[in-house]
């Protein structure tokens, strides 16, 4: 079993370094994909209400045998329950299909700026924090200007920001609003699905001299960033390489080299026009 490390939140609790994304992963094959990962040494589970595999991982960590403590749920609020009152309604429907007492993790899924009800779903989440339904609050695909928004009003940092975030689009003016504000940056889609990524040569190059696969170079890379990389995977020989990254280190032009590939966002998510409900 491979032991992932824990950074400390802006609230004190524990994070691990590195997750599991489960978009798609749903059903029994998800269930077992899902139990198959954790028996490996995954704490952190990334799902969300737009996944729709909220049952699946709560019985994935009912099965597990793992102490519920152990492990870090994160969920995510969906668009179309954006609003105080809906926000608080949206996370007990979370508790319900997990089957948990609590959650771990609850982030703003989007911010959708035309609705502009982000900034009361965030009281919503404090709230919920307070009732201890949920543990830590924190956003995805939010701006600078967003996220300071959101601490201006309520006096409340998010614990984490989930950005799109890889080699591609490594993100490093938003990184470092995250790390002066001591928020923790979470990367989905870290090894850039269905892009060339792991074809680069530089990434090639990277991964050869340690010995490593280019999957784990790239999310060496992520880690030696300061952020939380979550990738996907059903498979137990990929879960197992993707977790393996804490026995190396790349340089730091190995890590610049890679930064260097730098060319923008890969989809249609613009957190300023993107909406999703």
């Amino acid at each position: 079993m491979t032991s992932i490390p824990t950074v400390t939140l802006n609230d004190g609790t524990s994070f691990p370094q590195l997750g599991l994304g489960t978009y798609e992963l749903r059903g029994a094959a998800g269930v077992d994909a899902v139990v198959g990962a954790i028996a490996l040494g995954y704490r952190l589970i990334d799902t969300a209400v737009n996944y729709e595999n909220e049952t699946e991982i709560g019985e994935a960590v009912r099965r597990s045998g793992v102490d519920r403590d152990e492990l870090t749920i994160a969920t995510k609020l969906p668009g179309r329950d954006h609003g105080f009152d809906e926000t608080l309604a949206s996370a007990r429907g979370s508790l319900d299909r997990l089957g948990l007492d609590r959650i771990d993790l609850y982030l703003i899924h989007w911010p959708n700026p035309s609705v502009d009800k982000s900034l009361d779903s965030w009281r919503a989440m404090i709230r919920l924090r307070e009732e201890g339904l949920v543990r830590s609050i924190g956003v995805s695909n939010f701006t600078e200007q967003m996220l300071s928004r959101l601490i201006d009003e309520t006096g409340v940092t998010p614990a984490v920001n989930q950005v799109e975030l890889h080699p591609y689009f490594p993100q490093s003016a938003l990184r470092a609003f995250h790390t002066a504000h001591g928020i923790r940056t979470e990367s989905w889609s870290p090894l850039a699905k269905r892009s060339e990524l792991l074809a680069e040569q530089t990434v090639t190059d990277v991964a050869a001299a340690h010995g490593v696969t280019e999957s784990q170079a790239v999310l060496r890379w992520h880690v030696q960033l300061g952020s939380t990389p979550i990738p996907k995977s059903a498979h137990t020989g990929r879960q197992r390489e993707n977790a393996d990254v804490f026995g190396f280190a790349l340089t730091d032009d190995e890590v610049a080299a890679i930064s260097a590939l730098e060319r923008g966002r890969l989809w249609d998510g613009d957190p300023n026009t993107h909406e999703e409900m």
